[in-house]
């Protein structure tokens, strides 16, 4: 029996979390195991882990169903998700409070990006409550939020650290919504 740990890193883009984890994502990088997220190389239930960090949110409301659906599939019963996204509820509270223009959330908010040749946007925002309601209705349980500084990845940097003023980790605002699920 093989009881080696299968870690998935999705849309990840350059971000390599070494050689514990199988990347995948629709650019071409040299660390990339795969090009797809949407259709995994995986037997079900065979995935201990699944992150994805600023990923989802490039896909609509509908859309990501699908995509949490095949990473349901492939993950083992307990297994974790672990999503990071732009959190909506806090850039809102920061913009209206007056402490940052508009401009300061453009980047988060629409997210425009080249992937394969294209130009691609963000689709949609989330904020705790309606990504939970998204893994719940999609049965993912165990929802809560997860700190950067206390998971192995933490040690790579990725959007799941992102911070106004930016790169502020001792005094900023995490405007990262960092969010994970048990299957």
């Amino acid at each position: 029996m093989n009881n080696k740990i299968i870690r998935l890193s999705l849309g990840c883009g350059k971000v390599d979390l070494g050689p514990d984890w199988k990347s995948f994502d629709a650019s071409d990088y040299p660390h990339l195991t795969g090009r797809s997220i949407t259709s995994l190389p995986y037997a079900d239930n065979s995935v201990d882990i699944i992150y994805s960090s600023h990923t989802i949110e490039y896909f609509d409301r509908e859309e990501v169903k699908d995509l949490l659906l095949e990473w349901k599939r492939v993950l083992r019963s307990g297994g974790i998700l672990r999503l990071a996204v732009p959190n909506f509820k806090i850039m809102a509270e920061l913009y209206c409070s007056g402490r940052y223009t508009l401009e300061s959330f453009v980047g988060p908010l629409y997210g425009r990006m080249k992937s394969d040749g294209k130009i691609i946007y963000h689709k949609t925002v989330y904020d705790f409550n309606s990504l939970k309601n998204l893994l719940i209705e999609n049965g993912f349980k165990n929802i809560k939020c997860w700190d950067w500084r206390n998971v192995d990845h933490g040690k790579y940097y990725d959007c799941s650290q992102a911070y106004l003023p930016k790169m502020d980790k001792e005094n900023g605002v995490l405007i990262s919504l960092n969010v994970e699920a048990n299957k």
